[in-house]
C-alpha cells in the first residue's frame, strides 16, 4: 500500500497551489480593468492580448462603399455592340431586296409609256430578274419544253454583249448588274407570251402577230429604262435594235 501511496502522489504531485490562483485571478481583474480604460480612451490592445467580447461589440462599424464591378474597354465595346443590334436595318434592306421598288421597276416595264425614275433603275436589284427568268423556264416547261439552259445561256450572253454596247455609247458607262437588273425586268412580257403557249399553239400568224408585239414592248421598255438611266438623251431607237434582237431570240424559243 506504501508504494501506492507514493506512486499516487508522485502522479497528482504538482507546484500550482491556491496563492497561484489567487495571484492569477487578481492579474485577471488587472487586466480586464486595463482593457476596460483601454477600450473608453479608444486604444486598441496589442496582437496576440487577450480582449473580452463587449470590446469587439462596441468597437466602430465598416463605413466603406461597396464594390462596383468595373468594365473594361472590351466589355464596353461589346455591350455598346449589343445595344447596335436595334438600330441595324431589316435583313431584307441589307439584301438590297426592296419590294416597292421592284414593284416601281414591274409598272414601269408594263407601261412603256410612263416614264422611268433613272435614280431606281441604275440600281442592281437581281431578285425581280430571277423570279421573272424561272417564271419564263417554268411556263415553257408546262407547254411542254425544257429550255432552261437556254433561257439562262442566252441570258448570261445578251447581258455582256448590252454591257459592252452601253459602255460604247454612254458617257457615264454602267455596271454589268445594272445591266442585268433591266433586262431582266423587261423579260416580263415575254413570261406572259410564254404563259399564251401553254393555252394555244403560236405557231400561226396569230401567234406570230403576237410574238412581233411583245418583242417590240420588251425592247420599247429596256431601250427607255436605259436611255433615262445613262441620260442618253436621242439614244432609245439605237438601243431598242440590239434589245429587240435579244428578245426576239426567246421569242423564238417560246414559239418554237
Amino acid at each position: 500500500m506504501s508504494n501506492f501511496e507514493e506512486f499516487h502522489f508522485d502522479f497528482y504531485q504538482s507546484n500550482y497551489t491556491i496563492d497561484d490562483q489567487e495571484e492569477g485571478y487578481n492579474s485577471y481583474g488587472s487586466n480586464e480593468n486595463l482593457c476596460g480604460s483601454r477600450n473608453q480612451t479608444g486604444e486598441q490592445p496589442p496582437a496576440g492580448a487577450f480582449a473580452p467580447s463587449e470590446m469587439y461589440l462596441s468597437s466602430p462599424s465598416y463605413t466603406g462603399q461597396i464594390l462596383q464591378p468595373t468594365y473594361s474597354p472590351d466589355t464596353l465595346s461589346h455591350l455598346s455592340y449589343a445595344d447596335g443590334f436595334d438600330e441595324e436595318p431589316p435583313l431584307l434592306e441589307e439584301l438590297g431586296i426592296n419590294f416597292e421598288h421592284i414593284w416601281q421597276k414591274t409598272l414601269t416595264v408594263l407601261n412603256p409609256m410612263k416614264p422611268a425614275d433613272g435614280s431606281i433603275m441604275n440600281e442592281t436589284d437581281l431578285t425581280g430578274p430571277m423570279v421573272f427568268c424561272l417564271a419564263l423556264g417554268a411556263t415553257l416547261l408546262l407547254a411542254g419544253k425544257v429550255h432552261f439552259g437556254y433561257v439562262y445561256g442566252m441570258s448570261a450572253i445578251g447581258c455582256l454583249a448590252m454591257h459592252a454596247l452601253l459602255n460604247l455609247m454612254s458617257v457615264a458607262g454602267v455596271s454589268h448588274g445594272c445591266v442585268a437588273s433591266v433586262l431582266g425586268y423587261c423579260l416580263l412580257p415575254m413570261v406572259i407570251l410564254s404563259s399564251s403557249a401553254v393555252v394555244f399553239s403560236l405557231q400561226g400568224i396569230l401567234g406570230t402577230l403576237l410574238a412581233l408585239f411583245i418583242i417590240g414592248w420588251c425592247s420599247l421598255s429596256a431601250s427607255k429604262i436605259f436611255t433615262s438611266a445613262l441620260a442618253m438623251e436621242g439614244q432609245q431607237l439605237l438601243v431598242a435594235y440590239p434589245c429587240a434582237l435579244l428578245y426576239g431570240l426567246f421569242a423564238l424559243l417560246t414559239v418554237f
